[in-house]
């Protein structure tokens, strides 16, 4: 389907017409993907490798649940069940098959993707709070399988996973080595999710999301188009999950946790959910107060918690929206 629904509510809360994304902003993203690029490629001469590797696999994780929500409209409450099944899938194939990274990760990101196509056709048919209840229903499903199965470990999750050699070649071992490997991973899963969003099929699903009743009158079978997008998201965040899994060489319950669903969300909102760049701004700045609020123990969840509230009441659209409803105002 080449064509896009011809409906005035077409346009996004980004401000992309229906038509895609006009020049000036296609020349505004690229300019601002060149500029975070280049920052994550600085990045190690200042930020300990380890940290950035953390954002990047969050960021990721965000850009895939901003697909589902802000581009398709569907709330999930059960994400992390992506990213900790391919977490728990691609350390037991480094850990115990000895496969090598690139294969591991591979593994794991075919099994998010696996997961998704069968808890999609489950949920699509729901709207609303019951498509998101279904989500989280099977997430705990999900999380109490990786607790009770035996070669999850239980509490202990999965340990010690040999990050291996790249191609039987590049020595993960070496953080700058793996450094790149997550930056070239980000980077590709960052762009393809931008094809995505400005492809026809996108338009499509920002008219799902706008008036589905609409859409559905010109003819498109949106719950098919609902579905890729359910599998396209759950795929990417199983690529987040495992490729985490390979950096930390661990894959434990927190990835599969109902809290992680949530944090996924807070990232969203906060970076400016429907923005392009909005999810990799929250997942930095959530990660970064996690990493050095650390000290304050379980006042971070609070920190978090008043930072949302004050968001949701004084900025939206989130940190990237207001910021671009501010650019455009004073042009």
């Amino acid at each position: 389907m080449s064509s896009v629904p011809s409906t005035s509510t077409s346009q996004g809360v980004t401000g992309t017409p229906a038509a895609g994304a006009s020049r000036d902003e296609q020349r505004t993203h690229l300019i601002v993907f060149v500029a975070m690029t280049v920052v994550l490629v600085l990045a190690p001469a200042v930020v300990y490798p380890v940290f950035m590797m953390k954002v990047m696999c969050f960021a990721l994780f965000a850009c895939a649940f901003n697909l589902l929500i802000g581009f398709g409209g569907l709330l999930s409450f059960g994400h992390a069940m992506f990213l900790g099944s391919a977490s728990y899938a691609s350390a037991h194939a480094a850990k115990v098959w000895g496969l090598t990274p690139e294969l591991a990760i591979l593994f794991g990101t075919a099994c998010a993707g696996v997961l998704g196509w069968l808890a999609g056709l489950l949920a699509i048919r729901r709207q609303g709070i019951y498509f998101a209840m279904i989500t989280l229903a099977l997430a705990q499903m999900v999380f109490f399988f990786s607790l009770q199965a035996p070669f999850t470990g239980g509490e202990d999750g999965i340990q010690a996973v040999p990050r291996g050699k790249l191609f039987g070649v590049v020595d993960l071992s070496q953080p700058l080595a793996m450094y790149g490997v997550v930056l070239v991973i980000f980077l590709a899963g960052f762009a393809f999710i931008y094809r995505v969003i400005h492809s026809p099929f996108g338009q499509v699903l920002k008219a799902i999301r706008e008036n589905e009743q609409r859409a559905i009158s010109l003819g498109y079978d949106t719950d098919r188009f609902k579905l890729v997008a359910f599998v396209l998201s759950s795929t990417l965040a199983g690529l987040a999950g495992a490729t985490k899994a390979i950096v930390f060489q661990l894959a434990s319950l927190t990835d599969v946790h109902w809290t992680m669903s949530g944090e996924v969300v807070l990232m969203t909102l906060l970076g400016g959910m429907g923005t392009v760049f909005g999810p990799v701004v929250g997942a930095a700045v959530i990660i970064t107060m996690q990493n050095y609020l650390a000290q304050l123990g379980a006042w971070v969840t609070i920190v978090q918690g008043i930072i949302f509230v004050i968001c949701v009441l004084a900025f939206r659209r989130g940190i990237v929206g207001e910021l671009g409803a501010w650019l455009k105002k004073s042009l």
